[in-house]
This record gives structure tokens, sequence and C-alpha cells, in this order.
């Protein structure tokens, strides 16, 4: 018989443990136990991406690197990355406040759902720890983002994913001084980080085999611990907006997918699906980034050059699911609570956006505190900011699910349009968990 594919196994069990989690939650003792006996299979599973996560971009950026023989081509490389998360992350936003304008989501609102949202979030620990966490951002200097990306301790920043641009910036200056010292000098540890490589490569093929059974953990702990419904439910026109705008960015990407590189938008979607759906499961574009390392490299075929760089910058730096949300969270708090925006209020929203996206955590729940710093650039009033959040916070874990995936997608279309550019986007070369087992036994 023939085995089910991947994408088919990780949404089946996906849909199970969404069923599995509503009925869960019409028994008195399965909260608990779905909290105590199922949900910690998806933290592990979770725990092992991001355990290899830290290794894989160090191993595959060296090689990646070194690979090139010429430090021009990086360059090239860099340049073109940069530019088109920059692109990406402006159309994104653009999108969300386009959508949030024409649909008004924020005037269906009454003042009672306000009320009870207020008083039913606003004190949340979640919330002031977000609004905290803004402040102390928004503090910093102008230029405190390059000043937190230069490690002053490389094996301290390789011991936290939340300081992944320190890895990345590491690991670069490794590289680059890798080919400066020549390929004969280089040689013995250019062959060490290429059989480093192969093995993490390896460990996330094991690591999948899991991933239908952790999926539905992580679904299941998800339905049982989310809000109240009726309040969900109000929120809904909200949800919808932000939904809708990520499903048109994906659109987006599939055409820019089928104009530049050629490719058909339903194959590339349909190779990148793991991926997708392992974004939606754990919201963290970090932990899912072994992943789309390896069904970019090995389903898509985008050289090892180019996704050992763009790849783990973009699962850093390319929020555009996130930036979306910023803007269309950003206008219908204001609509909801009677602010009114000027046009430059919204390009201002655009700016902040895009800069806060630089510098947000690849982890669940980052958006929100980039959502702080967004309403605090258009003058919200300080005194309701934590009635705003408490306004989407309802809503936010099922749309940081949705977001992710257009941040996960995102990177790789910019991956296959860089490599593309640069004549690095090659024939899919496929490598199973199992392909020399017969070796070892």
């Amino acid at each position: 018989m023939r085995k089910l594919e991947l994408h088919w196994q990780i949404l089946i069990g996906m849909v199970l443990g969404v069923i599995f989690g509503f009925l869960m939650t019409q028994i008195y003792w399965g909260k608990g136990f779905v909290s105590d006996w199922i949900q910690p299979i998806g933290t592990i599973f979770v725990k092992l991406l991001k355990l290899i996560a830290i290794p894989l971009i160090i191993a595959s950026l060296v090689k990646g690197i070194s690979d090139l023989k010429d430090i021009s081509k990086f360059r090239n490389i860099g340049v073109r990355t940069i530019l088109i998360y920059i692109t990406t992350t402006v159309v994104a936003i653009t999108i969300g406040l386009l959508m949030v304008n024409v649909m008004t989501p924020g005037n269906g609102i009454s003042e009672e759902t306000i009320t009870q949202l207020t008083e039913t979030y606003a004190s949340d620990t979640a919330v002031t720890s977000k609004l905290e966490e803004a402040s102390r951002q928004k503090s910093s200097g102008p230029l405190q983002f390059l000043v937190d990306m230069v490690p002053e301790n490389a094996l301290a920043a390789m011991s936290d994913n939340k300081l992944m641009l320190q890895v990345i910036f590491f690991t670069i200056f490794l590289g680059i001084s890798m080919l400066l010292i020549g390929e004969k000098n280089a040689k013995p540890l250019k062959k060490f980080f290429d059989s480093l490589n192969d093995v993490i490569l390896k460990m996330v093929d094991l690591i999948m085999l899991t991933a239908p059974y952790a999926v539905f953990a992580l679904l299941a702990g998800v339905v049982v611990s989310s809000g109240d419904p009726d309040l969900l439910y109000a929120l809904l026109r909200y949800a919808g907006v932000v939904v809708l705008g990520l499903v048109l960015m994906i659109v987006f990407y599939s055409v820019v997918v089928s104009t530049f590189t050629k490719k058909n938008p339903f194959w590339f979607l349909k190779e990148i699906s793991p991926a997708q759906l392992l974004a939606f499961s754990t919201s963290s574009s970090a932990a899912t980034l072994p992943v789309t390392m390896e069904r970019v490299e090995e389903h898509i075929g985008v050289d090892k050059e180019v996704s050992s760089f763009v790849l783990p910058v973009g699962a850093t730096i390319n929020m555009d699911g996130t930036s979306l949300y910023q803007g269309v969270a950003a206008v219908f708090i204001s609509q909801a609570l009677g602010f009114d925006l000027s046009f430059g209020d919204q390009l201002t929203i655009v700016l902040t956006a895009l800069l806060a996206s630089i510098g947000s955590a690849a982890v669940p729940g980052a958006g929100m505190v980039m959502l702080v710093i967004v309403l605090e650039s258009i003058g919200f009033p300080a005194d309701k900011l934590a009635i705003g959040l408490a306004l989407i916070f309802a809503v936010d874990r099922p749309l940081d699910m949705c977001r992710t995936v257009v941040n996960v997608t995102g990177d790789a279309t910019v991956s296959m349009i860089v490599a593309k550019s640069v004549g690095k986007l090659g024939k899919p070369k496929v490598r199973e968990w199992d392909d020399h087992l017969e070796e070892v036994r």
C-alpha cells in the first residue's frame, strides 16, 4: 500500500487533535487529562525542533558560505534578501490596512463587549507582561537592534534561541573568515561542518516521523485552553479580516513564485505544506525553521548556499503575517475605542510595523509586543493600551498560528526568488530518514 504523504498525515493529526480537544472540553476531567497526558507530547516535539535549530543554522550557514568561494556572491545574496524581505513586509502591511479600512470591523463592537473583554483580560498577566516588554524595547536607542546583533559571548548566544540574530552574525563572521584563510587551510573545518550539517538534517527527518502525533497533541492543547467562546464570536469580524488578509498574502506569494521562478504555485504550496502545518501548530517560525530548510532544499531545489542564509535571517526579521496583523489590529483597536487615525498615522503604522518586525523574536506572542510599539507610535492613549490589547487577546493565539504560516511561506518564497536570481534554483533531491539504514544493520 502506498504510504500517505507527510502533509496529509500532519493534516489528519491536526483535525483529530481539534476534535479530541473539543470532546475533552465536554468532560469535567478532560482539560486536566489533555494538559497532563497529551500536551507534553507536543511540547517535547517543539523542544526537539528548537534543540536542533541553532546547530542547523551554524552548520548550514558555514557550509553555504564556504561553498561560495567568493565573498562578492555572498554580498549579492545578502543585499537581495534584505531588499525583497522589506518589500514583502510593506506589501503585507498595506494589504492589512486596506482590508481593515474597507471592512471596518471595529465599528461593530458594542460597549458591552468592550467592557466584558476589558474585565476579562486587561489585568491578565500575559497582557501586562507584553506592555512591560514593549516599554523596554521602546526605551532603547535607535541603533539598539544593531548592538543586539553582536554577541559578546558566542557560546551564550548559542544557548538561547531568542538570540538567533547573534548566532547568524557570528556564523557569517566565521564563514567569511574561513574563505579568507584559503581553501587548503579551511578544509578540515569545512569537512567538520559539512558532516555536522548532514547529521542535523538526518535528525530533522527522524523528528518529523513523530510530527502527526505531535500536532495532534498541540492542537488538542490549544482547544482545551481556549478562552470564552462567546467573546471569541464577538471578535469574529476582526479575526475574519486578519485571516482574509493572510490568505491574500498566500495568493501574493503564489503569484510571485509563478512570475519570477516559473514554477507551479500549487506545487510550491504542496511541497512547503508540512512546514506550514507545523508553523500553524507551534506558532513559532524558529521552531519550524529546521523543517522549512529541509523542505526548501530537498523538495523545492533551493541550493544550500542560498537557503542557509535566507531562511535563518527570514525566521528572525521577516514577519509578513505578523506585520499584516499589526496593521489590522492597530486600526481595529482605534475604531473600537473611537481613536481617529489620519492618513499620516497609517503611514506611521507601515513604517513602525516594518521596523518592529526586524527586531521581533520568532516565538509565540511576539506580535503583541510589536503591536504595543505600533500603537504608541501613532499617539494612542497610554491609559487605553491595556484595554486595546484586551480587545484582541481572546483571539490572539489562533491568529498567531495563522500568521506564522504566512511568515514561513514568505521565507520560502523569498528563498526561491533569491535562488532563481543567482542561478541556484535546481532540481529537488529528496533524502529519506532510512537512506543509509542498511549500512548500519
